[in-house]
């Protein structure tokens, strides 16, 4: 969870990024629902970059150290744009009603270095 808090924190500062989902920030909408339930606040995040599907796939094609996967849940940090994979077959107005936009990216934080993430999204995002 470290690691995902160091992350979110990094994300929510980008000028790319425009919004973070991750519970264990004071401003998400979930933050006081999870303080109560959660003692720590997980390894799950994602994030809206740019502001439309091309965004989201380009940034996801140019990571190198995070892998494209279509499943979460490794030790190892993976990567997954819901709009060309889990939710490929979703009509579009349905996913937007969950808050799954065409620029979403869901992050599973692996236990790597956190350095080595960031730098991995800093250059995808150069």
């Amino acid at each position: 969870y470290k690691n995902a808090l160091q992350l979110a924190h990094f994300l929510s500062k980008h000028p790319k990024i425009n919004k973070v989902h991750y519970p264990g920030l004071p401003n998400d909408t979930n933050h006081q629902l999870a303080k109560r339930q959660m003692k720590k606040f997980g390894a799950m995040l994602s994030f809206e970059v740019g502001s439309e599907y091309q965004d989201a796939i380009y940034f996801a094609n140019r990571l190198n150290h995070c892998a494209l996967a279509p499943s979460l849940g490794e030790t190892d940090t993976m990567v997954l744009h819901p709009a060309s994979m889990s939710h490929l077959k979703i009509p579009i107005e349905t996913r937007l009603k969950y808050g799954i936009t065409d620029n979403l990216i869901r992050f599973s934080v692996g236990i790597e270095n956190i350095e080595d993430i960031i730098d991995d999204i800093e250059q995808a995002l150069a």
